[in-house]
């Protein structure tokens, strides 16, 4: 059992598509002590100074006030430019104090704002956002927490469309299931195969959605085991391909496999891989019309070998083909859960590789999928 690892240059299946991978956010830990090093470093030296012109400032007031009382007696011909000297270097060491003084309070009205909207993350407000002003280290960690506090509103806004999205899907077959069964035990219905039938379809339809689920969550937390061993790629297609035949010769659907004989071996996981064509596949066939046709083919090109799922059908309108990757997209003519191409592009993204679509309105959809080839 292996567990498929994440590339240096790709991002892992949960990794959100609008964010560069490798993560160009804040610096990594070791940076961050090195950033604090030199803040504290800062915070001594304005400390030592504040005290080093305390000292000063305070004996040049003692100096001066003792010469003006004569009790410190200057030569005549220096007095003047002592005590003006003094007067300035007072003047300096209060100036310093103040300056140091103004720093401490900017910096101090940053780190308040940041403990504030701290507890109100804290408090589940994963909007709360601050400025970014003070210090280059306040700054830096301004530019942190307001990173974090995004990347934490994106997570549970999709936490909560997920779990709408969970509920809307359940709630059909559910519906069916109870009104059948009630049906059933009011005795409105006969126990009959054709009142039986749909309760036993429904049930179906809600454990595949379940293992699809369960696939989906391992898939993007990057959990999912992978079981790989060589496999030849042209037999996983005819197979999954073969799955098909009757439901497409059903349906007056040309449904043919071209794949070459000299394909190299893959180190995959060949129930996830079939999964990946069987998700592509029954989604064609979905979007497919009589007399249309599917082809699965494959090519070699490098190190990777991609795979293709083309099709005659209806086709994606421009609009919606960015998000057809997306959980629970559907168009208004799918009958699907919303999540089979999004399984297809986990496990695709699992085995280190990438996923695509294109699209011509009403006459074809072509996905491709590379995988890297077994060295």
């Amino acid at each position: 059992m292996r567990h498929a690892p994440f590339s240096s240059g790709r991002p892992p299946p949960w990794w959100p598509e609008d964010e560069p991978w490798p993560p160009q956010g804040p610096p990594g830990p070791h940076l961050w002590r090195r950033r604090r090093g030199h803040f504290f470093w800062r915070v001594g030296g304005f400390i030592a100074l504040a005290f080093v012109l305390t000292i000063g400032g305070c004996t040049l007031a003692f100096w001066l006030g003792a010469s003006a009382l004569g009790l410190i007696h200057l030569p005549d011909s220096g007095a003047i430019f002592f005590r003006a000297g003094g007067l300035l270097a007072f003047l300096i060491g209060v100036f310093g104090i103040a300056f140091t003084l103004r720093a401490f309070r900017r910096a101090s009205v940053w780190v308040d704002e940041l403990m504030e909207a701290a507890g109100r993350v804290e408090a589940g407000d994963y909007a709360a956002r601050v400025g970014e002003g003070g210090p280059r280290e306040v700054r830096a960690l301004a530019r942190a927490f307001n990173s974090m506090s995004t990347r934490l509103q994106k997570t549970d806004e999709q936490r909560r469309n997920l779990l709408a999205d969970v509920t809307h899907e359940l709630r059909t077959p559910l519906a069916v299931i109870q009104g059948n069964l009630e049906g059933l035990l009011d005795g409105v219905y006969p126990a009959d195969e054709t009142h039986l039938a749909p309760i036993l379809d429904e049930t179906r339809v809600m454990s595949r959605l379940i293992d699809d689920l369960r696939t989906l969550a391992l898939a993007e937390s990057g959990r999912l085991q992978l079981h790989r061993e060589p496999t030849d790629i042209g037999v996983l297609a005819t197979e999954a391909a073969t799955a098909f035949r009757a439901q497409a010769d059903a349906a007056g659907v040309t449904l043919s496999v071209a794949m070459p004989d000299d394909l190299p071996l893959l180190d995959v996981d060949p129930v996830r891989i079939r999964e990946v064509l069987t998700n592509l596949i029954a989604n064609a066939l979905r979007h497919t019309r009589r007399g249309g046709r599917i082809e699965v083919a494959g090519e070699a090109n490098g190190q990777r070998l991609t795979l293709i799922v083309s099709d005659t059908g209806i086709g994606i309108a421009p609009e919606a083909l960015p998000y057809i990757f997306d959980r629970f997209f559907k168009s208004d003519e799918s009958r699907g859960s919303g999540l089979g191409l999004t399984i297809a592009k986990n496990l695709v993204a699992a085995h280190g590789g990438e996923i695509t679509a294109e699209s011509a309105p009403g006459q074809s959809t072509t996905i491709r999928f590379t995988l890297p080839i077994a060295v």
